[in-house]
């Protein structure tokens, strides 16, 4: 049905046999190389995590909704926990809907999801979300708080410690993140789903290794 794969920092690629969606393709923030999004849909949970390519089936990085090549896509407004309240909500988050499976993105943001939210991402199979803290995005704890609230079968962890990377604050590691979520682990080099119900009936992470 689908494949994720994690490239560093927020950006994972999710492809189809016929589509690809790219989520916060501009590495360069980190020291990596942006990602093409030539040919793709383009993502974005900030403005400034865009590279807005000409030649990509669409740039996304803001609330509405959009069906665009095999992705039925909702986006919804959030606050970064570094803005005030005066500032409004500067971060996306998104649910893809590919055929029957139900991912949750989430970027930089405030820790507190309102129940308008949750209600706008509805149930969710997949979930993928920032751990590394050092003020910059949820830490271990607020993600894993996060995630109760959302409740996915599966977690994918971003955003996290990485020597390869430079990151403009330290990040923390993703053992962190695992020990407070408390669920079991599986890591492998891309996530592949082909079919439902294969997704587990209770939480578990998935660590996806950078590619």
């Amino acid at each position: 049905m689908f494949e994720i794969e994690y490239k560093g920092a927020n950006s994972v690629i999710i492809s189809t046999k016929k589509a690809k969606l790219v989520v916060d393709p501009k590495l360069s923030i980190v020291g990596l190389k942006d990602i093409s999004t030539k040919g793709t849909v383009e993502l974005a949970t900030e403005s400034r995590f865009a590279i807005n390519d000409s030649d990509s089936i669409l740039s996304i990085e803001s609330p509405g909704e959009y069906g665009v090549a095999e992705f039925d896509i909702r986006g919804i407004a959030a606050r970064r926990h570094i803005d005030t309240e005066s500032q409004g909500k500067m971060s996306t988050i998104y649910r893809v809907e590919i055929g029957e499976a139900r991912i949750g993105i989430v970027g930089n943001i405030d820790k507190t999801i309102s129940d308008e939210q949750l209600e706008e991402l509805g149930v969710l199979d997949i979930l993928i979300i920032p751990i590394g803290g050092g003020g910059y995005t949820l830490d271990a704890a607020d993600a894993a708080d996060v995630v109760r609230m959302i409740d996915p079968k599966i977690v994918v962890p971003v955003h996290y410690a990485d020597s390869s990377l430079k990151y403009e604050v330290p990040q923390d590691a993703l053992q962190l993140f695992i020990t407070e979520l408390g669920v079991p682990v599986e890591t492998v080099s891309k996530y592949k789903l082909k079919q439902l119900p294969i997704i587990p009936a209770t939480l578990s992470i998935v660590e996806i290794t950078r590619s």
